[in-house]
């Protein structure tokens, strides 16, 4: 990274930061940091952590929710005046979960020059080691904090069929998960990453049900911070595929200890499908049957 002479306009870099472990940084993320006029930052006490553990001084500007929109004329005016400027969050990759979206929106349309420098996501950290499908899936963020609104939302998801990756906080993980099984059943597969790349580091692998009592079986396993990785629902033609076959078999039972007219009514009874479509199935199965062993003779 070279300095900007004072005609050209300075560059914005969106800068990956650890997510716990320091040592992720990554070199490009370091020479960044070190060579930028000055540091946006969600908290400028952590990145002031981070910049101490990295011997490196610098302008910090707060940037966060509650004021972004009102930061992006000064952060485009340092910029038009030819400074180099890093946008990092608490930890991570910015935008990701974290402020700077409407940031880098504003700039963008501005015509800044906008550089990313790659590193650590929770996201992409906890979905490599999860187990589950990767070649699809959904990233839905932070749920909403009340009840009503959580439980719409994973509505809204309950029929994908792709992995769905959630963040959750301490104080939330547990209803949280309790919402989930309401929404998506006892036996849906899910991962949870505890406190990833940190000392106490932790999946936990299994099903809603069992996630959900191994949460609450040890306070400890409430503590930190949370990816929470969902498998995808069947698809509808495999669910179709699975009932028709359960269907089959049910009647396929009943027709070897009953009358065919009486087990079509009870096969109809035990799987809600038509009495009628299952008189004619079982007719089928008998001709099948009764042919096979014709030629069989």
């Amino acid at each position: 990274m070279q300095k900007n002479t004072a005609d050209q306009k300075g560059v914005l870099y969106i800068v990956a930061t650890p997510i716990g472990n320091l040592a992720d940084i990554t070199q490009r993320a370091r020479e960044t940091l070190s060579l930028v006029d000055r540091i946006c930052a969600e908290d400028t006490r952590n990145t002031r952590k981070l910049l101490n553990h990295l011997g490196i001084k610098k302008t910090l500007i707060a940037l966060h929710d509650h004021n972004e929109q009102q930061k992006i004329d000064s952060v485009a005016k340092w910029l038009a005046d030819g400074e180099q400027i890093a946008l990092v969050s608490d930890a991570g990759t910015p935008l990701i979960s974290d402020p700077g979206y409407h940031l880098i929106k504003a700039l963008r349309q501005r015509q800044f020059k906008l550089i990313p420098i790659p590193g650590v996501s929770a996201l992409i950290t906890a979905l490599s080691a999860a187990g589950l499908a990767t070649n699809k899936f959904s990233f839905e963020g932070f749920l909403p904090a009340k009840k009503t609104s959580r439980q719409q939302a994973l509505v809204a998801n309950s029929e994908s069929t792709y992995t769905q990756v959630y963040y959750e906080s301490s104080h939330r993980i547990v209803h949280c998960v309790a919402t989930m099984l309401t929404v998506f059943g006892d036996d849906r597969k899910v991962v949870l990453a505890r406190e990833l790349t940190k000392l106490y580091e932790e999946f936990f692998s299994g099903t809603l049900e069992e996630l959900y009592h191994w949460l609450l079986d040890n306070k400890m396993h409430q503590k930190g911070e949370f990816v929470i990785m969902l498998a995808g629902a069947e698809a509808k033609q495999q669910q179709n595929e699975r009932f028709k076959s359960s269907v089959n078999q049910v009647l396929s039972v009943l027709m070897q200890e009953l009358p065919l007219k009486q087990a079509a009514k009870i096969a109809a009874k035990l799987t809600g499908k038509s009495k009628n479509a299952l008189y004619k199935q079982g007719l089928e199965t008998q001709r099948l049957c009764k042919h096979s062993r014709t030629k069989e003779k």
